[in-house]
């Protein structure tokens, strides 16, 4: 299991679907994953520290959480079939609840958790962005790394994310 962050989130036409991109913590494997136009939204305000005069859903999500009176541990990406990602909100005692990925990712980062993405995930959707130069000690996306991001949606596709063997 690798602890994940966010990097950034793009849309490149002809697609116009939303990509964000984990990146390994103590790691060089990326996990690109599509999500929707609403969940990018949610995660790119957050990531700016931008707060809504209202609470957004997954602020709402945080809120019930914590007047539940249960602790937000992680989120899990857990399995990848067909190309879509699976994820699970990890709460105290155990309790786990299925989620899209997008909506789990827009909660931990509002919860601040971490976001782990399980071995077997990552060997089969990680990918490898080259490096030019180590950025081992910059925990937070720079310009390098948002063009490395850049330039790796002008090469990829959905499709290159399905499993192998399969249709």
């Amino acid at each position: 299991m690798s602890e994940m962050r966010v990097v950034g989130i793009r849309v490149e036409p002809p697609q116009s679907q939303p990509v964000l991109l984990l990146r390994e913590v103590d790691g060089q494997r990326y996990l690109p994953i599509w999500i929707g136009q609403s969940e990018a939204a949610s995660i790119a305000l957050r990531q700016k520290g931008i707060e809504p005069p209202r609470p957004l859903t997954h602020d709402l999500i945080v809120n019930l959480i914590n007047e539940f009176g249960q602790t937000l541990l992680e989120v899990r990406i857990v399995d990848m079939q067909e190309g879509t990602f699976y994820a699970e909100m990890v709460f105290s005692g155990d309790l786990r609840v299925s989620a899209r990925p997008s909506d789990s990712i827009a909660v931990a980062m509002r919860a601040e958790v971490p976001i782990i993405a399980d071995e077997e995930v990552l060997a089969e959707a990680g990918l490898l962005i080259p490096d030019e130069e180590s950025d081992e000690e910059a925990p937070a996306a720079g310009d390098d790394e948002v063009e490395k991001f850049k330039e790796f949606l002008d090469n990829v596709s959905p499709d290159d994310f399905k499993a192998s063997g399969g249709t």
